[in-house]
C-alpha cells in the first residue's frame, strides 16, 4: 500500500480536458520537477507545503464518498508520487469512474501507460515561455494513445509556432487530441485563433481555463 501527499481535494468543473464542463473530483498532490514560469499552482510545489497524507484506499474512499464520476489527478506533478500506479490500477478497475492524470510531459510514460486504457493522460508540452522546454521527454509522444491528450499552453506567437513544429513531426492531430490553451493574461483567445485559421489547424482545439472566468484566476479548491 502506497502513501501520497494530497495539498488538495475537492469538487468542481472540469476546467481543460476531455471532460471540460462536466464536475470532476479533483485530487492535488504536492511537489514538481519542473518550474514553468507561467505556473499557476506553485504554492502545490513548495517543499513545505502543507500536505494530508492518504493511502489509495483513503483517496478512492474520498472519490466514492462523493458521487462524483469523474476523477481529475493532478499537481505539481502526479506520477512523482511513490507507488501512484497502485492508485491508478485501483482506480482504472472501477467501471463507474473516468480518470484522467494530468503530466507535464518530462516524466517517462512507459511504466503507466498500459495500465488501463480506461485511464486518460492528459500530456503537456512545455513552449519556449515556460522556460522548460529542454526538460521535456520527447520519447512520451510515441507511447500516447488515441484517448490520449496533448497540450500546449502558449504565450505567444513563438509558442504558437513551436506548437506547430511538434504537431507536425509528430502528426499529433492524426493521432490523439490537441488542445492549445492561452497563458491567463498573456495572450488574447482570439489571436490563438487566428493563428488556428492562419495554418488551418483544423483538428487542434481552443480551451479557455474556464475556472478562471467562473472565480477569480488565483482562488483555489476550484
Amino acid at each position: 500500500m502506497g502513501t501520497y501527499r494530497v495539498v488538495e481535494k475537492f469538487i468542481s468543473i472540469n476546467g481543460e480536458s476531455l471532460k471540460a464542463g462536466e464536475l470532476s473530483c479533483f485530487i492535488r498532490f504536492a511537489g514538481c520537477n519542473l518550474n514553468c514560469g507561467y505556473c499557476d499552482t506553485k504554492w502545490a510545489n513548495e517543499k513545505n507545503v502543507s500536505y494530508q497524507t492518504m493511502t489509495e484506499q483513503e483517496i478512492y474512499g474520498y472519490i466514492k464518498d462523493m458521487g462524483i464520476t469523474n476523477v481529475t489527478l493532478t499537481g505539481g506533478e502526479p506520477l512523482l508520487q511513490d507507488h501512484v500506479e497502485e492508485l491508478l490500477r485501483l482506480l482504472a478497475a472501477d467501471p463507474v469512474l473516468s480518470v484522467e492524470i494530468e503530466t507535464n510531459g518530462s516524466i517517462p510514460l512507459a511504466p503507466y501507460i498500459n495500465i488501463s486504457d480506461r485511464i486518460v493522460f492528459t500530456m503537456d508540452y512545455k513552449a519556449p515561455s515556460s522556460g522548460m522546454e529542454d526538460r521535456m521527454c520527447l520519447e512520451n509522444f510515441g507511447l500516447l494513445r488515441k484517448q490520449d491528450v496533448v497540450k500546449f499552453v502558449v504565450s505567444d506567437r513563438n509558442d504558437l509556432n513551436k506548437m506547430k513544429e511538434i504537431i507536425e513531426i509528430y502528426d499529433l492531430m492524426e493521432r490523439l487530441t490537441v488542445y492549445v490553451s492561452a497563458v491567463f493574461g498573456k495572450i488574447k483567445p482570439e489571436e490563438i485563433v487566428s493563428y488556428m485559421t492562419e495554418y488551418r489547424l483544423n483538428k487542434v482545439r481552443l480551451q479557455l481555463q474556464m475556472h478562471k472566468y467562473i472565480w477569480e484566476p488565483d482562488r483555489r479548491g476550484v
